[in-house]
């Protein structure tokens, strides 16, 4: 479990260098609250992006993206819903995204955007 944690926390490392680098300005990150986590919000071009960030070390239960199951995005919605009545308005534009990040123990990780796929 320690392991998968440590990995968790790498790949959102990761993630949030990933879209710094890309223009995206980090405004939380690993927002909580008693119903539920969101891993990264950040804003671009005046679209608040809740970003959700998964990590695999191997292919053999699919891709990281895949683990975003229907469920979970339902979860992450409510949370955006939650996250923005926090900061008192007003609505703004906002979209879903994922970052999928596949660390192998030899090279470097392969990190991919998914932009406002949910």
């Amino acid at each position: 479990m320690a392991n998968n944690l440590a990995l968790g926390a790498h790949g959102e490392e990761l993630a949030a260098r990933f879209l710094r680098a890309a223009g995206i300005e980090i405004v939380e990150r690993n927002w909580r609250c008693r119903y539920g986590e969101l891993d990264l919000i950040g804003h671009e071009a005046g679209v608040t992006a809740f970003v959700e960030v998964k990590t695999r070390s191997g292919l053999g239960y699919g891709t990281p993206a895949e683990a975003v199951t229907f469920a979970k995005q339902q979860r992450i919605r409510r949370l955006a819903l939650l996250w923005l009545d926090e900061q008192g308005g007003p609505y703004r534009r906002i979209r879903f995204d994922v970052v999928s990040v596949l660390v192998r123990p030899r090279g470097e990780p392969e990190i991919t955007h998914l932009k406002a796929v949910f």
